[in-house]
């Protein structure tokens, strides 16, 4: 009876020790509960030159949230197509209004949650060894290069802007045999850095993240269309409300100071 009454005695001691263990790590760790909560996860697909910035983006927001960011970059083209074959995405962000309307129009965007959320500027860049010193988009001569490289203009962003550029200027048909077309922003960037091609379009964001190119000149903003960053919720989107906090984080003071800390413009 002794021994039946000890063993007793011993499984209520163990559970209130436990209990107190709990409680404990509880209080120490103030995360511990919230960490018990549900995780909702996002899928946002968005422009590739966004990368480093949402990167920090995504360490700020999900400190503070029960939200874990899952980040699909690429060409704006390119996501909006996969977007538009049924992928199960809960925010686009583009790195043009022309891909975000056409979503718009197919009713794959709630069109309430619609949010500018920064801009660019488009340089022209060569390799940091390079010998060419072009001040104006102007100066450019096909004498002087092999090869230069745009984002394609069909789906990416960065191209079309870079196509407006040179058409305005007289410039396209002298050029376009020499054109090498990315497939997103970052692919552009890397031919340039790699000596793959003389020189690129790229956005500034891109450029002020890489020490192996220079920037020979900043494109004048009347000679292509305004570089405007849309961001908006999926229409099939099942986290409506997460998804909508989120964009209207991305608008805030907060996510802006990251945004210009890479090198984005509102």
């Amino acid at each position: 009876m002794n021994i039946l009454k000890l063993l007793l005695f011993s499984i209520v001691f163990l559970l209130v020790l436990s209990g107190c263990v709990q409680t404990s790590a509880t209080e120490e760790n103030p995360k511990a509960e919230k960490d018990t909560a549900e995780t909702v996860r996002l899928t946002v697909s968005a422009a590739v030159s966004l990368t480093d910035a949402l990167e920090e983006i995504k360490t700020n927001y999900e400190k503070n949230t029960d939200v874990e960011l899952i980040f699909n970059l690429g060409g704006s083209g390119s996501l909006a197509q996969q977007i538009q074959q049924g992928a199960p995405v809960d925010v686009f962000i583009s790195a043009n209004q022309d891909w975000m309307d056409t979503l718009d129009e197919q009713d794959l965007i709630l069109k309430s949650t619609r949010e500018d959320i920064t801009g660019n500027k488009l340089v022209l860049i060569a390799g940091s060894s390079s010998n060419l010193n072009y001040r104006l988009v102007n100066d450019i001569s096909a004498d002087d290069i092999k090869q230069i490289s745009i984002g394609n203009p069909e789906s990416v962003p960065v191209g079309k802007y870079s196509e407006q550029v040179l058409k305005n200027l007289k410039m396209w048909n002298d050029l376009e045999n020499k054109l090498i077309l990315g497939k997103n922003v970052r692919q552009v960037l890397t031919y340039v850095e790699t000596g793959n091609v003389d020189i690129g379009f790229v956005y500034e964001s891109d450029a002020l993240s890489s020490e192996n190119i220079k920037i020979l000149t900043t494109v004048e903003d009347g000679l292509h269309e305004p570089i405007i960053y849309p961001a908006a919720v999926l229409t099939d989107t099942k986290h409506e409300k997460e998804s909508t906090e989120f964009v209207t984080y991305i608008a805030s003071e907060e996510a802006q100071k990251v945004l210009a800390k890479y090198g984005f413009k509102k």
